[in-house]
C-alpha cells in the first residue's frame, strides 16, 4: 500500500479548502483517507497551511511521501518560518 500525504478538496464552488491527508495512491483524490494531518486554504496568502507537524513525521517515519504539490507546500511554510524569526 503506497499512501500518499495529499489534499482533498473541500468548499464550495470558487471558494476552495482544502484538507491535508493521508491516503492510499489508490483511493479517490476526495474519497477515503487514513488521517487528517491538518488544512490548507489559499484564499489565506499568510497562514494558510495549518498542519500537525508530529503527525507528518509519524507517517514519513512509516514510508509515506508527499505529494508535489503538498511538498512544495510544506516548504514554503517553513521557509516564511525561518524568515519571520
Amino acid at each position: 500500500m503506497a499512501v500518499r500525504i495529499r489534499l482533498a478538496r473541500y468548499g464550495a464552488k470558487k471558494k476552495p479548502f482544502y484538507r491535508v491527508v493521508a491516503a492510499d495512491s489508490r483511493f479517490k483524490r476526495d474519497g477515503r483517507f487514513l488521517d487528517i494531518l491538518g488544512t490548507y486554504d489559499p484564499r489565506n496568502k499568510l497562514s494558510g497551511l495549518n498542519v500537525n507537524v508530529e503527525k507528518i513525521r509519524d507517517w514519513i517515519s512509516r514510508g509515506a511521501e508527499f505529494t508535489d504539490t503538498v511538498g512544495k507546500l510544506i516548504r514554503q511554510s517553513e521557509r516564511k518560518t525561518r524568515t519571520s524569526e
